[in-house]
Formats: C-alpha cells, sequence, structure tokens
C-alpha cells in the first residue's frame, strides 16, 4: 500500500462505517473517491459491507472500473456506476450508491424528493429519476454494464442526486465527506418529507432558499464538523465492540458462514449416525402377549 495514497484508503474506509453505522448502507451500498492525483482512476472497496471495510479492502481502479492492479478478490457487481459517473461529471470526486428505506418510497412511486430544511438543501433544486425499463426494459434492476451506468448518468445530468425507479439512489461530491455529508441529510430530508405528507402538505424551500442553506451547509466547516461527529458516533460504536473481546467477534462471524464453510474436509462436521429408537415398555409388553 503506497504510504502516500494511506490517506485516500483510510477516508474510503471510515466512510463506508460512518454511513453503515448511521443507517443509509447496511450490507448492500458502496461509496468511492476519485483518485487525488489521477482523475482517471478511483478507489472503492472490494466486494464487502460497507460497516467491515478496512483501508486493505479499498482498491483503485480505472474508470472503466477495472482494478489497475490484477486481483482474485471478488468486486462489487455494479462499480460502473462509479466509473461512468466519474466519465460523466469531471466536478465529482466522490459517488455513494444506497437503497435507505426512507428513500425507497420515493423510488417505488415517483413521489418528487423535495428540501424541507436548511440541512435537506443539500438535494439541490431537483432530483431527477433514472428507470432502467426505459432503455433495458426487464432487468434485475442491478446496474452491470457500462451501457446502464453511463445511461444513469445521463439522468443525474448537473444534479447531485438521481433517485432510481424501484432501486434506490445515487449522489455526489465534490470530496467524500461532502458525499457522505449529503447522502446522510438527503436520507433524513427523504424521512421528514414522509412524516409530513403524513399529516399535511409539504411546504418546501424556495430555489433561493436551496441554494443558499445548501452552499452554507457544504461549506467546509460544515462538513468537517459533522464527519468529526460521525466519527466519534463511530469509534464509540466500535468500542462496544472491542469491549466485547475479539472472541465473542471470533464466534459470531463463525456462527455466520454456513456450515463447514472455510473448514478443512477433514474437519467438517460428519453427518449425526443414524440411532435406532429403542422399544418402549409397552411395545416389549405388546410382543409378550403376541
Amino acid at each position: 500500500m503506497p504510504a502516500a495514497l494511506d490517506f485516500v484508503r483510510q477516508e474510503v474506509a471510515i466512510a463506508n462505517r460512518i454511513l453503515a453505522n448511521e443507517g443509509i448502507i447496511d450490507a448492500f451500498g458502496h461509496i468511492s473517491m476519485r483518485h487525488p492525483n489521477d482523475p482517471g482512476r478511483y478507489f472503492i472497496s472490494r466486494h464487502r459491507a460497507s460497516e467491515l471495510v478496512e483501508p486493505a479492502d479499498v482498491l483503485e481502479c480505472d474508470l472503466d472500473s477495472k482494478p489497475v492492479k490484477p486481483t482474485g478478490l471478488r468486486l462489487y457487481s455494479e462499480m460502473v456506476i462509479h466509473g461512468e459517473v466519474y466519465k460523466a461529471r469531471p466536478d465529482v470526486n466522490s459517488v455513494c450508491h444506497h437503497h435507505a428505506m426512507s428513500v425507497l418510497p420515493f423510488c417505488a412511486t415517483g413521489v418528487e424528493l423535495v428540501p424541507l430544511f436548511h440541512l435537506g438543501g443539500t438535494l439541490g433544486m431537483k432530483v431527477p429519476f433514472w428507470d432502467s425499463r426505459d432503455e433495458f426494459g426487464d432487468t434485475n434492476l442491478l446496474i452491470r454494464t457500462p451501457e446502464e451506468g453511463a445511461s444513469m448518468a445521463r439522468a443525474l445530468g448537473p444534479h447531485a442526486m438521481v433517485l432510481l425507479r424501484r432501486h434506490g439512489a445515487t449522489l455526489v461530491g465534490k470530496s467524500v465527506r461532502e458525499c457522505v455529508f449529503r447522502s446522510i441529510y438527503t436520507t433524513r430530508n427523504a424521512e421528514l418529507q414522509l412524516r409530513a405528507m403524513a399529516i399535511g402538505t409539504p411546504g418546501p424551500l424556495s430555489p433561493g432558499e436551496t441554494e443558499k442553506s445548501g452552499g452554507h451547509n457544504l461549506g467546509g466547516r460544515g462538513v468537517e464538523r459533522a464527519w468529526e461527529y460521525w466519527t466519534i458516533r463511530l469509534m464509540k460504536a466500535e468500542a462496544m465492540w472491542a469491549a466485547a473481546g475479539l472472541p465473542r467477534l471470533k464466534g459470531l462471524m463463525e456462527a455466520a458462514r454456513p456450515a463447514g464453510a472455510g473448514l478443512p474436509a477433514t474437519k467438517r462436521a460428519k453427518p449425526a449416525a443414524k440411532v435406532k429408537a429403542k422399544p418402549s415398555a409397552k411395545a416389549k409388553v405388546r410382543g409378550r402377549r403376541r
């Protein structure tokens, strides 16, 4: 791991774990960061749940979403989301894709997601939709080909966020910390909008309010303050696991594996031998009567 890029890998790993800790990404979803010195490359974790990502998991890829160094590690199937956005948007230095539950109702209904409070201004003026059916018909809804990724990037256009019908959301930022900020607060805004719609008609921010609040919130002071807060929350959460002790954690990981997975064939548990049931006392009596 080149020392000059240690910080990049650390940032991507922490961003993954913050988004998991804040409930934006669960077992699925990912965030990436453009190479700080080579705009034709980006960094993203190998195929792994975000909560578990470590710096050593973070790989360097080209914009065709191919690892710069050949690897036998499994990769995310939707990496083209990142590569195609970076191709289309030179101003973007971080991309996040998630399926937060508060955002999915908007993906399912086509109801417009609008900024409702000052931190929701990070949505921007408009959140467009992308529907895979329009160009690709029935699919498994994953964005797996360069053509699908490029189509989604066109729908994103100059905006900060795009909703994927029946799927999730893709967001961008000028930095990985800004992308985390936007991913969290747009999700909070979606939660607020769902609650507001349940009791009345939401009153969104005006275009001027959206522009001014969004610009203020994404200034260095706001983003860094939030990043520090989320990092401390993450440290506290991970400290609870550390306090429990590694043996317990190892035991939980072992319990999550399929039976026999990762063990030599000679050490895998053998099927339990069938034991013939002994006849009951009543059965013996019935036998003697015959």
